[in-house]
């Protein structure tokens, strides 16, 4: 009886009968089909790393590709240790760039537009592009930096053609004047970029600036010409920059003139005015002080200084006369 009057009898599950005393405890648990299926299932999941290699070797073929891929690694790395894979990548390039060059990337034209003053070879070089590359592994954006490092380039694009051509365009920094500083002489473009050395004629009719920082003021410098006009700019051979703050202007009679800090451009268009008028650079002065707008103060030299002042002896002679 199971405690309502009703009468046990055994269950049948599959070929197997349990009987009443069993189900009456609760000590059986009945499996279906369903349920021993997704147990099996569980199983089959819950295999080792060594369980699933081997059943990855069991399968056609795959005992031969893991023999070739352990005897390809073995190989690698007799290579690297033995220094044969350095050689390699020395005359052939990184094995990736070796197998799209077989494949047909390999870089057979490169372009190179907008150059003057900077050498193809040197551009070919600072972007690292030679035979070991291929056009697919080629990275571009790097080159492209590496371009943008050297002093005579101021911008650069580099564009894929494929399958085997590259395409490299150039924006140079232009030649614009010279700086002397610390007893040398360079070549800077018009952002202050020191370009080289001056060791070319070609250049010398540049403006030249000199002084510490004046190579970043250059801008400021030829505005200064401009407000002096074409008759007093070509008196002007030289700008120097005194302690990073004002200019003074370097003429070719010798004389020197201060121009202010502020407004120099103002100053300069003064004594554009003076010369037309009155010939001051073309007198016996050696320095003009410019930096006070409402005043005007120079410099003799000694023998205009000594003229101007008259015989000494003789002015002597006159006052001892009159006493």
């Amino acid at each position: 009886m199971d405690g309502r009057g009703r009468l046990l009898r055994s269950l049948e599950v599959g070929n197997i009968a349990f009987p009443p005393a069993a189900l009456s405890s609760g000590a059986l648990t009945v499996v279906g089909p369903a349920l021993r299926e997704s147990a099996a299932r569980g199983r089959k999941q819950r295999r080792g790393p060594g369980q699933n290699l081997l059943a990855l070797l069991g399968k056609p073929g795959a005992a031969l590709l893991f023999s070739l891929a352990f005897l390809a690694a073995v190989s690698m790395y007799g290579m690297v240790k033995g220094g044969h894979y350095a050689a390699f990548v020395a005359a052939h390039g990184g094995l990736a760039d070796f197998l799209a060059k077989k494949l047909g990337f390999a870089i057979q034209a490169v372009t190179v537009s907008g150059t003057r003053e900077v050498p193809e070879k040197e551009i070919l070089a600072a972007a690292g592009i030679g035979p070991r590359n291929s056009l697919l592994f080629l990275d571009a954006a790097k080159a492209r930096e590496n371009l943008k490092r050297l002093p005579g380039i101021k911008e650069a694009s580099i564009t894929k053609l494929y399958p085997s051509r590259l395409l490299i365009e150039i924006e140079e920094r232009r030649p614009f004047a010279l700086w002397q500083n610390g007893g040398e002489t360079k070549i800077v473009a018009e952002d202050g970029v020191v370009l080289g050395p001056f060791l070319d004629r070609r250049f010398v009719h540049l403006p030249l600036v000199a002084g510490e920082g004046a190579n970043e003021k250059i801008g400021e410098y030829v505005a200064i010409l401009d407000a002096a006009g074409g008759a007093l700019r070509e008196h002007i051979i030289a700008g120097v920059r005194v302690g990073l703050r004002r200019w003074t202007l370097k003429t070719d009679g010798g004389t020197d003139v201060l121009l202010p800090e502020r407004q120099p451009e103002t100053a300069a268009a003064r004594l554009a005015g003076l010369q037309r008028l009155y010939h001051i650079l073309d007198k016996d002065i050696l320095l003009i002080d410019l930096r006070q707008p409402d005043r005007l103060a120079v410099r003799l030299s000694e023998e205009a200084a000594a003229a101007r002042a008259g015989p000494p002896a003789r002015n002597a002679r006159a006052r001892g006369g009159r006493g």
